[in-house]
C-alpha cells in the first residue's frame, strides 16, 4: 500500500487512526476492533465489509 494513502485513510465509523497488517492484508482500527480488507492493492473501507476481530485478536 502506498504510505501516503495510509496517512490519510481513516475508520470510517471512528474516523480513528489505522494500522496496516501486511501479512493479513488488513487494515485495523483498534477502537472498533474491526479489520477492513484490501483487495488487489484496494483497500475496502465498508463497515459490511470488515471482519470484526475477537477477543483473542491482537491488535497492537
Amino acid at each position: 500500500m502506498d504510505p501516503k494513502l495510509l496517512e490519510i485513510l481513516v475508520c470510517p465509523l471512528c474516523k480513528g487512526p489505522l494500522v496496516h497488517h501486511k501479512a493479513s492484508r488488513e487494515l485495523i482500527c483498534k477502537p472498533d476492533r474491526l479489520a477492513f480488507p484490501i483487495r488487489d492493492g484496494i483497500p475496502v473501507m465498508l463497515e459490511e465489509e470488515a471482519r470484526r476481530l475477537d477477543e483473542t485478536e491482537d491488535v497492537a
